[in-house]
């Protein structure tokens, strides 16, 4: 089922309750064992609530059949291992006929620790990049999840779920819809190393680069809200700025973010690049903090990547 924390379930739910209220289409899908977010949904708005037996392909097929008819639905908010386990239904009813459906990625990166390795899909980005026609977003905060909401999709969208800040974090000047449309934003201006990440990790690549700060090193820090279509433009000026870059994430280093930016600068103005991932492993019980620990991706891995990268920077 789901899995918030209490203090942001309230916040959640109130997002999704506005979001079904703006847009008539959507319709959320949810397994034989509704997850709250779903019950508070149906309570409001019961005839756009349906539960679907037969596991995760199931879900994804029913979803499909709904799209066809007009509607927009919303499936995986309960069924953290979707993107494992329907794979196949997500590549040919979805992706293939390129159905406005949204995926939710609800067992991405180490969110569900309580699961263990079955239940944290750290491969998804990559599984959902591999894919034709695929969107991805990967929202840090509940202002961005509810734009991404409010759009008129018109393909398949995979969105990876946790982590979220209520607050909006939007760039001086901008709304998080335009963030949005960009694709990504400068949390923190820099000259010296770029750092790239998204999600949950976000904060703490914030305080690594207040760490850097303290050393001399001028950390520029983009928050990636949109994984596929990249924001190419934000990633490759910066680049040209540092000479150099960092990319943290919660997914292996295989066909995550990493790979995505190391494919971009290779192709456009190639420069050094560290990845702070899990590397080439699955993920294992225990809190996300305990996770992060063992994995290296705290801050002070963070910041001795960048040390690393800015000692090697194009230019330099």
């Amino acid at each position: 089922m789901l899995h918030l924390c209490s203090s942001l379930s309230g916040a959640v739910e109130k997002t999704f309750l506005e979001a079904f209220g703006r847009e008539e289409r959507l319709i959320m899908l949810s397994g034989a064992s509704a997850d709250p977010l779903s019950a508070a949904v149906s309570r409001s708005f019961p005839e756009r609530v349906l539960s679907v037996d037969g596991g995760e392909p199931a879900l994804v097929l029913t979803s499909a059949g709904l799209a066809l008819e007009g509607f927009l639905p919303l499936v995986g908010l309960d069924a953290p291992c979707l993107v494992t386990r329907a794979y196949d239904e997500i590549r040919t009813a979805v992706a293939l006929p390129s159905l406005p459906v949204l995926l939710l990625g609800s067992g991405g990166g180490l969110f569900r620790g309580d699961l263990g390795a079955p239940g944290q899909v750290v491969e998804d980005l990559a599984l959902m990049r591999a894919l034709p026609e695929m969107r991805i977003f990967v929202p840090s905060d509940l202002p961005v999840l509810a734009e991404i909401l409010a759009w008129r999709h018109d393909g398949p969208v995979y969105l990876r779920w946790g982590g979220f800040s209520v607050e909006a974090r939007a760039h001086e000047g901008t709304s998080p819809r335009e963030d949005l449309l960009a694709g990504g934003r400068i949390r923190r201006p820099g000259t010296a190393v770029t750092v790239c990440t998204y999600g949950v990790l976000v904060r703490e690549a914030l305080r690594a680069a207040e760490i850097l700060a303290s050393q001399g090193i001028d950390a520029e820090v983009i928050e990636c809200l949109s994984f596929k279509p990249l924001p190419e433009s934000l990633i490759l000026a910066s680049g040209r700025r540092t000479g150099c870059c960092v990319v943290v994430e919660e997914h292996v280093a295989e066909g995550g973010l990493g790979s995505a930016v190391a494919e971009l600068m290779g192709r456009c103005y190639p420069v050094p690049i560290l990845s702070v991932s899990l590397e080439s492993h699955f993920g294992q019980s225990g809190t996300e903090e305990e996770l992060r620990e063992y994995y290296a991706l705290t801050r002070q891995h963070m910041v001795g990547a960048a040390v690393q990268a800015w000692s090697m920077r194009r230019g330099s």
